[in-house]
């Protein structure tokens, strides 16, 4: 088979690594990849978004599975694109169409979906410019602190939780008056959730689903969870506390449910589906959907499936996936980001990146690289993924910053303390 993988990242990186050890495998290509994926396979200089260029690159690679790593080309409907193409149709995408990316590209579709099929999930209720006083109402009505959601894709910036009421107020009004453009022309407000977050992924045909190995990842900025919000830190998998009769909930409660529910509104899901979950006295309620994979937890997750992952999409492609299975490796997998100095505010780019080579027992995933003249640098915010097994979370762990701490660049920053709240 020819592949084609969507993206640029460290998480296109990490399904690509386990695509590339399929004896199915023939050709891979990425699109448009990274000096990490350029070692296993073609980076072709694409736009994500641009789908007739998309379309130039599969017909002339004569790619049989292509698999959108990123949310936005599938919010903006390129498996609808691939599919209503005569020239593309023997194509098949793994990542789902237009309508079933409402799961990520609308929050308030999510949450009245969820309202509909009784998916356990926050308290919640959605206002637009016309209907402003009654959020403040809304808002009145909650405890601290208050949680505040743009309803669409707003570059992972969109999700505010403060702890003032006044602030609260405020966020509500800036985000109705234009703060994140159409993004936020509807705002999504919650009750507040407390316990311990978890990440729950499966890859489904539609009606059948696999469910692939767990994961936690570490959003803030700073050691014991402290500081902004990032695009993620890394992650561990598995999560201790998911245990089998927790995970029996999720499955029951959660994910059976979710098909189902796309099955009732005639959505056609092919792809993965991201449950960001959060643990609430031994319950599982849902945060948020994703239509794709997360990152940094595919970094992890990758590590821990021996099966053939290239079988299991391709069977997932043509609705075969009944009967089939995954083998996971029980040992733990943890990922440690490499980030930018400043990092999630402003940082510099262009910063040579030495050590790479000195990598030993772990796995290094680009994710915010480039190539200039031979030399790696830096180019974005998130750098490296650096991915380890162990026999324990904590072994897993110290690989990864063993290694963190071989490779240099300016403003080099890392969280030395990935699955400290699982280890206790």
């Amino acid at each position: 088979m020819n592949v084609l993988i969507i993206g640029s990242g460290g998480r296109e990186h990490a399904i690509g690594w386990k695509i590339s050890q399929s004896p199915k495998l023939n050709h891979l290509f990425f699109a448009p990849g990274n000096p990490g994926t350029a070692k296993i396979g073609v980076n072709l200089p694409v736009d994500i978004a641009d789908f007739k260029a998309l379309k130039k690159e599969a017909l002339e690679n004569e790619i049989d599975l292509m698999i959108v790593g990123p949310e936005i080309p599938l919010v903006q409907g390129i498996h609808d694109f691939f599919d209503n193409d005569i020239d593309l149709q023997h194509v098949q995408v793994i990542g789902p169409k237009k309508a079933g990316a409402m799961l990520e590209g609308s929050k308030d579709f999510a949450k009245h979906f969820m309202q509909k099929y009784n998916i356990p999930t926050a308290r919640f209720a959605s206002f637009t410019a016309a209907t402003m006083h009654d959020g403040v109402v809304f808002l009145e009505s909650l405890n601290a602190p208050y949680v505040i959601k743009a309803d669409g894709l707003a570059a992972g910036k969109g999700v505010l939780i403060l702890n003032s009421l006044e602030q609260a107020k405020e966020a509500l009004t800036e985000m109705l008056h234009g703060k994140f453009g159409d993004a936020g022309n509807t705002v999504v407000i919650e009750e507040f959730l407390s316990g311990i977050e978890l990440s729950v992924f499966v890859v489904t045909d539609g009606k059948n689903y696999i469910l692939l190995p767990e994961a936690k990842d570490y959003k803030r900025i700073g050691e014991g969870d402290t500081g902004p919000n990032t695009g993620g830190m890394g992650a561990v998998s598995p999560v201790p506390f998911a245990d089998e009769t927790f995970m029996a909930k999720i499955k029951s409660e959660i994910i059976e449910p979710t098909i189902s529910g796309l099955h009732s509104e005639n959505i056609d899901y092919v792809g993965f589906i991201f449950f960001g979950l959060i643990n609430c006295n031994g319950n599982p309620f849902v945060i948020e959907y994703n239509a794709r994979m997360g990152d940094p937890e595919t970094e992890a997750v990758m590590l821990r499936i021996n099966s053939d992952f290239l079988d299991l999409l391709n069977a997932a492609a043509e609705g075969k996936l009944a009967g089939k299975t995954i083998e996971t490796a029980p040992q733990p997998a943890a990922t440690v980001m490499l980030v930018s100095g400043g990092y999630p505010g402003n940082f510099e780019k262009n910063k040579p990146i030495t050590g790479c080579e000195n990598i030993s027992d772990s796995i290094l995933f680009h994710a915010g690289t480039k190539l200039e003249s031979g030399k790696l640098k830096t180019n974005g915010g998130r750098i490296l993924a650096i991915s380890s097994r162990g026999d324990t979370i904590a072994e897993a762990v110290e690989k990864s910053i063993k290694n963190a701490q071989t490779i240099e660049f300016g403003g080099k920053y890392f969280r030395s303390d990935i699955g400290f709240d699982l280890m206790q």
